[in-house]
């Protein structure tokens, strides 16, 4: 015989799904540099205000920024290597001379990668790239 649970019977064992574990991910925004530079107070007010609504969507749909900066010009960048033979050299940047420099980035906790990335591309004007990539924090406490 089986029975139906009424309203004031325990559920308990009746378990829901389980939410997926957050992931930490690095959000890195690329841009021409050259025009963040030219940008009138005005036009970066405008995207500073974007940042803003951005980080806001993200509180609302469940995704966790924990850190993220600006960065500097790349030509305050100093590059560190070492050659084939072992020798470290140290010169000035930036990496590579191209128009899409990086030039800030966003660490969040989120269970969805996806919508993460819906709200990334918000922030982001024609022709501009932004990457999104997990990073190898152990973000849940179950382990990388």
């Amino acid at each position: 015989m089986t029975t139906t649970p009424t309203p004031d019977q325990s559920t308990a064992d009746q378990t829901a799904p389980a939410a997926p574990s957050p992931s930490e991910y690095v959000v890195l925004l690329y841009a021409d540099e050259a025009a963040w530079l030219a940008a009138s107070p005005e036009e970066q007010a405008a995207v500073f205000s974007q940042h803003e609504r951005f980080s806001a969507r993200c509180e609302e749909r469940g995704h966790r920024i924990t850190g993220g900066a600006e960065l500097r010009p790349s030509t305050t960048a100093r590059l560190v290597r070492r050659d084939a033979a072992g020798s470290p050299t140290v010169t000035d940047g930036p990496y590579a001379e191209t128009v899409e420099q990086f030039g800030g980035y966003y660490l969040v906790e989120s269970s969805d990668v996806d919508d993460l990335a819906a709200l990334v591309t918000d922030l982001l004007e024609p022709g501009e790239t932004a990457e999104i990539r997990a990073t190898t924090n152990d973000v849940d406490g179950q382990g990388a």
